[in-house]
């Protein structure tokens, strides 16, 4: 079976991580295939959402370290150039898709596998679903961009707290935290990962990209910036066809029927 499940329905871009035997442990051209389906699904107009997702009892466990060993030496640069074409860039494909996407967190969310969840739009957890910033038990520097994500989530503290104490977070206690948006129950969390998806890729699919952008760059801009930015992005999405499809909705009352262009 491949290891990484993707399928199109009503829209609905769902990739399954699929290795459950490693509880999803990534490799690195698992990790390329989903930076591949992304960058696709975002040039892809019959694609309007993404789930992701993991089969079996874990989301992801990480990046899989086996094989990762010094067949060679290892020269000045390896890991750091290892970390922006590897990790790094799987979180940024994550960023920077032009669709929603949906975490659905089933079982563990460990490292890398974490990472990936935070960086998703919106976060779905079952109940049974831990997330763990499992670097400093490995005595590692978390990567995959968890010291970029996590402060901006929860604020400098919090997220020190769980990088130093590699503690497992429940879901319902990352839900207090803010890194939820919703626990369910286990059998839920399929049926509500594609009900939100199918709200989504019935939206204003340009509208939903550019807010995306407007709110992820947000963080890191001051006000003025922002707010050049929003202007930008409105003019931008004026010249849409949903935008004047909603327009022309609210003036003769009736509910708006967005095509995603």
């Amino acid at each position: 079976m491949p290891a990484v499940l993707h399928a199109t329905a009503g829209q609905v871009l769902r990739l399954t991580l699929n290795r459950p035997e490693a509880l999803n442990a990534l490799t690195p051209d698992q990790r390329d295939e989903i930076v591949r389906l992304l960058s696709e699904a975002s040039a892809d107009p019959a694609v309007r959402a993404v789930v992701i997702t993991g089969s079996g009892r874990g989301f992801c466990a990480g990046a899989d370290l086996r094989g990762t060993g010094t067949s060679r030496e290892r020269l000045a640069g390896d890991v750091a150039r290892t970390l922006r074409t590897g990790a790094q860039q799987l979180i940024s494909a994550v960023l920077d898709c032009e669709k929603p996407v949906i975490a659905a967190v089933n079982g563990t969310a460990a490292g890398l596998g974490a990472q990936l969840a935070f960086a998703c739009d919106l976060v779905l957890a079952a109940e049974s679903a831990r997330f763990i910033e499992v670097f400093v038990r490995r005595g590692l520097v978390p990567d995959g961009g968890g010291a970029y994500l996590l402060p901006r989530l929860i604020g400098p503290q919090r997220a020190k707290e769980l990088m130093f104490f590699g503690d497992a977070l429940t879901a319902p206690d990352a839900e207090r935290l803010g890194l939820v948006n919703r626990v369910v129950r286990d059998e839920e969390l399929e049926k509500t990962a594609h009900a939100w998806a199918e709200r989504l890729a019935s939206g204003p699919t340009r509208a939903l990209a550019l807010t995306k952008q407007l709110v992820n760059a947000s963080l890191d801009s001051d006000r003025a910036a922002a707010f050049a930015a929003e202007a930008a992005a409105q003019e931008i999405n004026m010249t849409t066809a949903d935008a004047q499809e909603g327009v022309r909705s609210f003036v003769e009352r009736r509910s708006a029927e967005f095509e995603g262009r």
